[in-house]
């Protein structure tokens, strides 16, 4: 009777991993489609001469997208999708509301499949249930685990390109650029060199473009990476942004500031090297030279034992 009810419970959390596979297709579907009529939409008031029978069908698409966009932000959309979730989505710099809705899928479907596959493979025993349950736990952690791994080498990368970004904004600053001029040559010319730190400094620069103040703006590149230093630079450009005054100079101190706390981060790391280095000689090359060392006296020793011994 236990074996039954595992089995029923197994079975529950598959039609519910099914359910959700099936829900977060089509909401996915749904968001494709609001996307495809934003891109038409905008097209046609660019070119300014919209046909009005097209219109209104797009912005209906639209309405009704957005209303199934709206689930996510339910109590059961955050439930399945964590607000943790949605920071390393923003973290590794996806859609939003497709990556959200990604996420939604792939963890059904992993979900689905893993206890599916493990209780096939290991039969009808408890072990089998067991490790069902195991693919059921997962299956649904595996897309985290990802998001995690995806997140950590963003955060690394934006570590990397940092002093980049910093010289490479007082450099253009020197040559007589202003602030708003340098942030678009370096969101339009630079960002195959700098991806990360490139990408968001466009989006910040569109939503500036768009009225936005620079401190709204740049508000999550400081926040979403959790780089300190980045957040220290990003308010340093919103106070001279504020209250005016030359840049060239506070620019050239943070840089310098930057490089030595680069420097200090180069020794840490190196010392720990060491220390490795270390444990690595001392378990490979201290038997090597004891053996160079001691071979002949042990030799020695044994020779004379024996010497002895056959006498």
């Amino acid at each position: 009777m236990a074996m039954n009810t595992l089995q029923l419970s197994i079975l529950a959390l598959l039609l519910l991993a099914m359910a959700l596979t099936l829900v977060a297709a089509v909401l996915l579907h749904r968001h494709a489609q609001r996307h495809t009529a934003a891109r038409v939409i905008q097209r046609a008031l660019g070119d300014g001469a919209a046909p009005a029978h097209v219109l209104p069908e797009e912005l209906s698409i639209v309405r009704d997208n957005e209303r199934a966009s709206h689930w996510l932000e339910s109590r059961v959309g955050r439930l399945l999708v964590a607000d943790e979730d949605r920071q390393l989505i923003q973290q590794c710099g996806l859609p939003t509301v497709r990556a959200q809705l990604g996420l939604l899928i792939a963890r059904s479907v992993l979900a689905l499949g893993l206890p599916v596959l493990t209780h096939l493979l290991g039969g009808h025993t408890a072990n089998g249930l067991l490790w069902s349950a195991a693919g059921f736990a997962v299956g649904f952690m595996a897309p985290k685990w990802w998001l995690k791994h995806r997140a950590s080498q963003q955060r690394e990368r934006v570590a990397n390109e940092l002093p980049l970004f910093v010289d490479m904004l007082g450099l253009l600053q020197s040559v007589g650029l202003s602030l708003d001029q340098s942030l678009q040559v370096i969101a339009s010319d630079f960002q195959h060199v700098m991806p990360v730190i490139g990408a968001e400094v466009a989006r910040a620069n569109r939503q500036y473009s768009q009225g936005r103040t620079r401190e709204h703006a740049y508000q999550r590149m400081a926040g979403v990476h959790g780089n300190q230093h980045l957040m220290d630079f990003v308010t340093l450009i919103n106070q001279v942004d504020r209250h005016g005054g030359a840049v060239q100079e506070p620019i050239r101190q943070f840089s310098e500031r930057l490089r030595m706390h680069r420097k200090s981060g180069m020794k840490a790391r190196i010392g720990k090297i060491t220390v490795k280095m270390t444990v690595v000689m001392v378990t490979t090359l201290l038997p090597a030279l004891v053996i160079v060392t001691a071979g002949p006296g042990f030799l020695a020793i044994i020779r004379s034992v024996g010497s002895m011994t056959g006498s």
